[in-house]
């Protein structure tokens, strides 16, 4: 009896060894055998995983490429319970020139079909700032629009916008104007040019949203005029500087519902 229990014993000790030493492999990138792959993989399509293997199925030609694909065109990202928030995220109404795939990398973009250079550039000229500044959000929006411009505009701009910044004190870069002498630009043109790129900046639109470029031009105003966004005796805003006849680029709400 003794005898068969010790021989089961060395038995089922090869087999588990055998079956330990099966589940190993030299691929560093390998996690061995999954025996409960349900656990370690979601069937469910995930943008940021390596679909090279999956159940069992290897693909090696798929191993380490990223599987995330380009969101279908005019999709916008939809989040949030405040619907002024959320019409911010609608697509801009303005278009880039065709030039602008070479000139600015924008491949795959919907350019304007009119062949006027710089059409859509100063045709936003008559477009205003949608984002109001008021005595009550001013100090909010020129300290959301400090920390933006700190963070994206301020190496080439410099601190006070006038060109200066660290990048072009390098020699890196050179061009790079002065805010102050831009006053005649509208909202609506500071806006393009950051959203889709001028000269040798490239386009923002992929690091800021809407709301964001919006209150950008609002802090570069505050450049142009140091009274911009405060309140006189009068309780009025001071320092406004669009154009009388300007238009709002105030995003639309398709449903009426």
């Amino acid at each position: 009896m003794n005898k068969v229990v010790k021989i089961i014993g060395q038995v089922s000790l090869a087999v588990s060894a055998g079956w330990i030493i099966s589940s190993c492999t030299a691929d560093p990138d390998s996690s061995g055998l999954e025996y409960m792959p349900d656990m370690y993989r979601s069937p469910a399509i995930e943008p940021y995983v390596d679909y090279a293997e999956i159940r069992g199925r290897v693909n090696t030609d798929q191993a380490l490429v990223q599987s995330a694909k380009v969101p279908p065109s005019n999709t916008i990202p939809y989040y949030g319970v405040n619907k002024e928030e959320v019409l911010y995220m609608l697509p801009y109404k303005r278009k880039p020139s065709a030039a602008f795939a070479s000139t600015h990398g924008l491949y795959g973009w919907e350019f304007t079909t009119n062949t006027e250079a710089d059409y859509e550039y100063n045709q936003a000229a008559n477009d205003a700032n949608p984002l109001k500044l008021t005595a009550e959000n001013a100090d909010q929006m020129f300290k959301e629009g400090k920390a933006l411009y700190a963070a994206n505009c301020m190496h080439c701009h410099g601190e006070k916008g006038d060109g200066n910044g660290p990048m072009v004190k390098s020699g890196a870069y050179t061009g790079v104007p002065n805010y102050s002498e831009k006053v005649a630009l509208g909202d609506g043109q500071l806006f393009y040019s950051i959203y889709y790129g001028k000269g040798a900046m490239g386009s923002h639109a992929s690091l800021l949203n809407k709301k964001e470029i919006w209150t950008l031009v609002h802090y570069i105003r505050k450049f142009q005029n140091a009274d911009y966004g405060k309140v006189d005796a009068s309780g009025n805003m001071a320092g406004a500087v669009a154009a009388q006849d300007s238009v709002a680029v105030v995003p639309q709400d398709n449903n009426q519902n």
